[in-house]
């Protein structure tokens, strides 16, 4: 049945839905579908990139804003309500949008990860199966999969996988590889990468980190140093447990939380798709602004610092040439922090849509534990926290690094994803 609805070609331009009066505020057909077959979509998009795909780091951000701003506007395009994401086509009347859904998230993960075509359609069978044959589920394919190519034609030519090379020679305060595995920079292509809200990978571009010499980074320094260390740490058991519970993959800890907030409160196809799009592009625009900000600087990370502290012009750094973080430290540079710059900007996302009481419940599969939160200050503060404790990263980092999310989320909702007037 699916491959069926897969392959539909020759529709009229009336019926794939090039300006057809529909309601912005309602569809057509009566009651607004529930927001399951984008739950599904976000989970198989989880295990495609990060299970199959295995993308490192926080790159598979920007796969789920790929595939969340195709659903959004597959959605959207029948279902009114808000504005679409860089798109001004309507859809058929009476279409599906949860068929419409399902066809552009499946069309763009083969576009990306043609390998995991057995999950993918396996995927796409599971959500058609749920759907009445006929027209609507049709009509709704066909604009899903208009919607999907959209996308994909956007992102032509974006920089994903060019050339970026880290040339920086080592010096007291540039980043260089670090143990225990001593791996090269990760994915410096994305510190170029196209964004999918802002104009330019510069727009929120911070400002350099503090000096060696400065008393802001010794204060920093001597923070991370004591609470930051594998052994011998001043870390409370409460501080080392929201240590440990940051250190699973954000990326996926935030897509499982989403889902939970999304099925728990009963939120409809729309409200669903317009979430998912709007935290999974200002999560992407964070990341891509992230590795600017890591590529520009490169900052030294603490444990290369704390046993090069001989090295850095400041008298209030004492070296250890033995010291190791809690956490293994990523393989790119410490400023800014990219745990922080996302969760900021998923902090701003979800206080401009619930009015402030986010009620996000995140499990960690790390420590075992579910935390919920309903402010996203209290978010924010645990994050912020949990880098330097997991002894990676300097609280400047972290601080600015989350200011900078901060910003990136208010944007996203200023200029995206809009009420429909």
């Amino acid at each position: 049945m699916y491959l069926r609805r897969a392959l539909i070609v020759g529709l009229s331009a009336l019926t794939l839905g090039a300006a057809l009066p529909v309601s912005p505020l309602s569809p057509a057909s009566g009651a607004t579908p529930d927001a399951e077959v984008i739950t599904d979509w976000n989970r198989t998009a989880v295990e495609v990139v990060s299970v199959d795909a295995r993308r490192p780091t926080a790159e598979p951000f920007i796969w789920y804003g790929f595939v969340s701003a195709a659903m959004y506007n597959a959605v959207v395009g029948i279902e009114g309500r808000y504005t679409p994401y860089k798109w001004d086509v309507r859809g058929p009347r009476h279409a599906s949008s949860e068929a419409a859904a399902a066809a552009a998230a499946r069309r763009v993960l083969l576009t990306y990860f043609p390998a995991s075509r057995a999950r993918i359609d396996a995927a796409y069978s599971a959500s058609l199966a749920k759907i009445p044959d006929g027209r609507a589920a049709d009509e709704g394919v066909a604009f899903g999969e208009r919607a999907a190519e959209h996308l994909v034609e956007l992102r032509e030519g974006d920089g994903r996988d060019a050339t970026v090379t880290y040339d920086r020679a080592p010096a007291p305060g540039v980043w260089r590889p670090a143990p225990p595995g001593n791996r090269p920079f990760a994915n410096p292509w994305m510190a170029r990468l196209r964004p999918m809200l802002l104009d330019s990978p510069d727009r929120f571009m911070p400002g350099p980190p503090p000096e060696l010499t400065s008393e802001r980074y010794a204060r920093d320094f001597a923070e991370v140093k004591a609470m930051g260390a594998a052994k011998g740490s001043e870390r409370t058991a409460e501080q080392t447990e929201t240590a440990l519970f940051f250190t699973d993959s954000l990326p996926q800890q935030l897509q499982s939380a989403y889902r939970e907030r999304v099925t728990r409160r009963g939120m409809d196809i729309v409200e669903a798709a317009r979430l998912f799009a709007a935290v999974n592009t200002a999560t992407t625009d964070a990341t891509i602004t992230t590795w600017n900000a890591k590529l520009t600087y490169a900052l030294w990370r603490p444990v290369t610092a704390i046993r090069l502290a001989d090295t850095d012009g400041n008298p209030a750094t004492e070296a250890d040439p033995a010291w190791l973080p809690l956490a293994h430290t990523p393989p790119y540079p410490d400023y800014i922090g990219g745990h922080c710059a996302s969760s900021g900007a998923v902090m701003a996302v979800l206080d401009r849509l619930t009015g402030g009481d986010i009620d996000l419940r995140v499990h960690s599969s790390v420590t075992g534990t579910t935390r919920a939160y309903r402010d996203s200050a209290d978010f924010n503060r645990d994050v912020i926290d949990a880098r330097v404790w997991e002894g990676i990263h300097f609280r400047t980092a972290d601080e600015v690094g989350n200011r900078i999310g901060r910003q990136i989320g208010r944007f996203a909702l200023a200029h995206h994803f809009r009420p429909v007037r």
